[in-house]
């Protein structure tokens, strides 16, 4: 009995531990890429339909853009999987667990809200539903990344406010989504790059 709940109190106290450190599974360099792929996918939509107005333009801004999120996620995600094929160990486990639960609920409400505007023809509001879901998953994620991520997450969200309440801005406007997701993924790359957290030394 003492032995199973040596175990159980370990496991909290990893669990603990998690919520507190850093979290190696991202990539600098992943980020900085997905971000370089938001200033393309924003170069293409200036190319084909810089301001959306017609259904055909918005339609062709959602193939754009949803592109994009797959290509970000595959990176991005795809760095966290190759770390975690690297670090098998039980805190990796914990880590990767509550790294899910932190930022996959934000996800998941981005993913479900998309659909549901997208069914309705409410394409301008999007990008400010976009921004006001990324800017809660970095958030929640905040203990599990550098500090002046923050700072980041507090301009998406700054952004998002723009976006939906002010009726005379552009949302669809091809500098839009570079400039929010382009920039603000690069942002976060050098961030992590840069090591925020004294007395690391990281090759991410």
């Amino acid at each position: 009995m003492e032995l199973r709940q040596a175990i159980a109190d370990l496991a909290e106290v990893r669990g603990r531990l998690a919520t507190v450190q850093r979290f190696d599974g991202y990539s600098g360099w992943a980020a900085i890429a997905s971000g370089v792929v938001a200033l393309g996918a924003g170069l293409v939509q200036y190319l084909i339909a810089p301001h959306p107005h017609t259904a055909a333009e918005r339609h062709v801004y959602l193939s754009i853009w949803l592109t994009c999120l797959v290509f970000a996620l595959a990176l991005n995600y795809g760095a966290i999987l190759a770390w975690r094929a690297r670090n098998l160990g039980a805190q990796a486990a914990v880590q990767i667990r509550t790294v899910g639960m932190s930022i996959v609920p934000a996800i998941a409400a981005g993913g479900v809200i998309t659909l549901a505007l997208v069914a309705r023809g409410l394409i301008d509001i999007l990008p400010g539903m976009w921004c006001a879901t990324y800017a809660l998953g970095l958030f929640a994620s905040r203990a599990m990344v550098p500090a002046h991520v923050i700072i980041v997450a507090v301009g998406f969200g700054g952004l998002a406010s723009v976006l939906l309440l002010l009726p005379r801005t552009d949302p669809l406007a091809w500098f839009v989504m570079p400039v929010a997701f382009g920039l603000g993924q690069i942002a976060i790359g050098l961030i992590v790059r840069a090591d925020a957290w004294p007395g690391r030394i990281t090759t991410r």
